[in-house]
């Protein structure tokens, strides 16, 4: 096993500060929970990974997106990642910069993220994706205050400036939500004990160091040796994104992480023709939920 799924219909309001403690106590003994669920998991009983959905909020018009939602969840998406779009996404490639400037023009961006996430958490744990800037612009105990009462598990902050890690990490954990944290390949073993003090939920390590979107070829031990790098600094899961573009990519990443996140392919299907989306979706999950012969638990 490599961690917990828990089915916990009564959290309306998400994990709690004792569940924080909880998670850190079992996440030491090599036991982390991946995530929580309101509602029962319908996926294979073979499963390897907690895979994630990465959705921009505000694409469409409120209906349509929890339609789309909804969609996503019946297709196999276990957790969603609702992104709150801003104008500088400079770790995000042109789909996902290009979906979070549509969701700009059509205005009110944290209203939109909000009620993504309310509808998303109903559905699924739900965590927000989000830059520094709304953060500092909004005040990050407002910005947590408005994603706990919405339900949110947890917000990542992509590009979190370490002046400003603990004031985030303050305000979040005082509204109980999780602070997961994305490590840059490049970070080097010195500096990684001080790039993971504070993080919650999990360690966020992109499978190559190119914007989101990228479709070449991932370097797979690469990815491999960085994951167990982080383990060795860290207790909490690991999961990857960022370049895993088919589902036999995602097949060949899984076995080395704890979650597997996709993104840019749902998105482009999302801005494109969305009632594909739930199409590219299964197709992922499905990759993600076949055991194959010699598999390996991460």
């Amino acid at each position: 096993m490599t961690g917990l799924l828990l089915h916990c219909p009564h959290e309306e309001r998400g994990p709690d500060a004792f569940d924080s403690v909880v998670d850190t106590e079992l996440a030491r003994h090599g036991m982390p929970v991946l995530g929580r669920l309101p509602h029962p998991p319908r996926r294979s009983p073979h499963r390897t990974v907690l895979d994630r959905v990465f959705v921009p909020a505000g694409l469409h018009p409120v209906s349509a997106e929890r339609r789309h939602l909804d969609q996503l969840a019946q297709a196999g998406a276990e957790l969603f990642e609702i992104g709150l779009a801003t104008e500088d996404a400079v770790l995000d490639g042109p789909v996902i910069q290009t979906a979070y400037h549509r969701a700009l023009r059509r205005g009110n961006v944290l209203d939109a993220a909000v009620r993504a996430v309310e509808h998303a958490a109903g559905l699924r744990s739900t965590v927000v994706m989000t830059y520094w800037e709304p953060v500092r612009r909004h005040g990050p105990e407002h910005l947590a205050r408005l994603f706990a009462d919405a339900s949110a598990a947890g917000v990542m902050v992509v590009d979190l400036p370490a002046h400003q890690a603990a004031r985030w990490h303050d305000a979040a954990r005082d509204v109980g939500l999780r602070t997961p944290r994305l490590i840059p390949r490049t970070t080097l073993d010195t500096s990684l004990p001080a790039a993971v003090v504070g993080a919650s939920g999990w360690l966020y390590a992109p499978a190559n160091t190119a914007p989101t979107g990228y479709q070449g070829p991932l370097d797979i031990p690469a990815l491999g040796h960085f994951a167990r790098r982080l383990r060795g600094a860290s207790p909490l899961p690991v999961v990857s994104g960022v370049g895993i573009s088919t589902p036999a990519l995602a097949a060949r990443v899984a076995p080395l992480v704890n979650g597997v996140v996709i993104g840019t392919p749902v998105v482009r299907a999302l801005a494109t023709d969305p009632e594909r989306a739930a199409e590219v979706t299964a197709a992922f999950a499905q990759a993600l939920h076949t055991p194959t012969s010699g598999e390996t638990r991460a």
